[in-house]
């Protein structure tokens, strides 16, 4: 088994700016992604935003390696949803065959200024 990881953070402010734009909310947020943000009041609201974006690029970061960024991975292959508990999961919207052998665990935290993510991804052949 090979186990990568991947971390992002990103400042709340770059993406209190950019979610103003409906064109990057689009690009970059899966249709689940943003009923969840968008029930949230701000701060809330920008601070889910920007975890879920640190949280897609700590997996790209962590499966870059597996998957070699080869197979049309887009900002929205990637979905970060909530189990009913509230843990944060992935899922992978990729057409891959080694996507059944790679299993992500993602944590996401925030704070008034910054949000961080952190995945660990694994993978056996």
């Amino acid at each position: 088994m090979e186990i990568y990881t991947g971390t992002d953070i990103i400042e709340i402010d770059r993406i209190k700016d950019a979610i103003k734009s409906d064109t990057f909310i689009k690009k970059i947020f899966t249709e689940k992604e943003i009923e969840y943000c968008e029930s949230k009041k701000d701060p809330a609201r920008i601070q889910s935003y920007a975890a879920r974006f640190a949280a897609k690029e700590a997996i790209f970061k962590a499966i870059s390696k597996v998957l070699l960024l080869d197979y049309g991975m887009e900002w929205k292959s990637i979905e970060i949803l909530k189990e009913e508990t509230g843990r944060p999961y992935v899922n992978l919207k990729i057409d891959n065959p080694k996507k059944q052998n790679l299993k992500i665990d993602v944590s996401l935290s925030h704070i008034k200024d910054y949000a961080v993510a952190t995945a660990v991804a694994s993978y056996e052949e």
